[in-house]
């Protein structure tokens, strides 16, 4: 039996990396364990501990820890990620397709939900976008940071009105709907990318299983889960 090849990933991808996974398996006899961490802790796991055999990362933090040395290149782009607005399934859904739509939304909000910008990618645009529309104080009281996990979780439970968060994790969480794309002035696309580790004996093999997510079928797979195409 073939042992599996060890992967560390930004949380957002597990939706569409998950059946990935288990269709590589399918297809080659060869397993993935993967650990899903935010960007921000999993940063630190790559300074501390021993390395796996490959990670998935955002584009900025993969050319730090390239030019750390932790990561071996040619790194694979997986897919990009924007961010949106969930609402509980039973709420209307606000208007956020402008600017002054979306600030009209989150200042109505009786609450709201976004991962720590210490430790989630979507959280650093999350407050750079409160600082332009000019409420981040008149929304910091009502506003909860996540620290990981399914961060609009306490939306679907009907805790908080509101949540901004990475779309694909958004879309696949139930007792939640998206109402739509952060607006375009605002948005941040994130970049997901994947290598193997400077560290791994198995490093032709991780590029072979990264290479595998940019095939067809892998492809459906990521769309299905709301993720954009990667570039070309």
């Amino acid at each position: 039996m073939i042992a599996a090849l060890r992967l560390w990933s930004g949380g957002a991808v597990k939706s569409g990396l998950s059946p990935a996974i288990e269709l590589y398996r399918q297809r080659t006899g060869i397993g993935i364990a993967v650990e899903f961490t935010p960007m921000g802790p999993l940063q630190e796991r790559l300074a501390a501990e021993a390395l796996p055999d490959g990670v998935i990362l955002t584009r900025e933090v993969m050319e730090k820890e390239t030019a750390a040395g932790c990561v071996a290149g040619p790194a694979t782009e997986i897919g990009r990620i924007a961010i949106g607005v969930a609402v509980h399934e039973s709420a209307p859904l606000p208007d956020v397709s402008t600017p002054e739509a979306l600030k009209r939304a989150l200042l109505a909000a009786r609450s709201l939900v976004y991962i720590d910008p210490r430790r989630g990618t979507s959280g650093k645009q999350v407050a750079i976008v409160l600082e332009r529309l000019g409420i981040a104080e008149a929304v910091r009281a009502k506003t909860m940071l996540g620290q990981g996990g399914t961060v609009v979780e306490p939306v679907a439970r009907g805790e908080v009105e509101l949540g901004i968060h990475q779309i694909t994790e958004i879309l696949n969480l139930r007792g939640v709907r998206c109402a739509g794309p952060l607006p375009e002035t605002l948005q941040k696309e994130t970049v997901y990318l994947g290598a193997a580790t400077a560290t791994s004996p198995r490093a032709d093999e991780v590029r072979a299983f990264f290479a595998f997510l940019r095939t067809p079928e892998a492809r459906e797979l990521f769309a299905a889960k709301g993720f954009n195409e990667p570039k070309r």
